[in-house]
């Protein structure tokens, strides 16, 4: 029902990933169980399922459990995969801690274009598998951000990135 122009606001996207967790875990999702991860009244649950359904996103009924249409599922699953992305990126790249990062995720994946989370998707994996990046790499960003500064001579650092590369 929904067209692909179409978007979401960032808090029926939470919704929905919400109810694609809880369903995960539990099978089926009920609105108490919405309402208690979201920290939102049982009245705004109602009012998101309302609108949720009739764009054909989820299959809701009062007091029945809440499943996702095949729709619900392509698009939670695609928010999901924003949020882990972005997620990914502030911890393996930028060094944030989980609980940063998982929060400037919950805020950021509403908003970021596709082809930035796309590109960072592949930033990442680049960072990982290049021989003058990888764990090394990472760790020295985080102990710049730690301290202000390099700890090893920049010159001596790419020389060993080197080395290693061509091994």
């Amino acid at each position: 029902m929904i067209q692909d122009d179409e978007h979401l606001s960032a808090s029926l996207e939470d919704y929905l990933e919400v109810i694609a967790h809880i369903i995960t875990e539990k099978q089926v999702a009920r609105a108490k169980e919405i309402a208690a991860a979201l920290k939102v009244s049982r009245s705004s649950v109602t009012e998101a399922f309302r609108s949720l359904a009739k764009k054909g996103l989820i299959n809701y009924a009062p007091y029945e459990v809440i499943t996702l249409t095949p729709q619900g599922e392509k698009m939670s699953a695609d928010i999901i995969r924003r949020h882990r992305a972005l997620q990914d990126f502030f911890i393996k790249v930028l060094a944030v801690d989980d609980k940063t990062a998982d929060e400037g995720a919950c805020k950021i994946e509403h908003a970021a274009p596709r082809q930035i989370i796309d590109r960072m998707i592949h930033f990442v994996k680049f960072v990982e598998e290049c021989p003058r990046g990888g764990q090394d790499w990472i760790q020295s960003f985080s102990d710049y951000c730690a301290r202000g500064k390099t700890k090893d001579n920049c010159s001596a650092c790419i020389a060993t990135c080197l080395e290693k590369g061509e091994g």
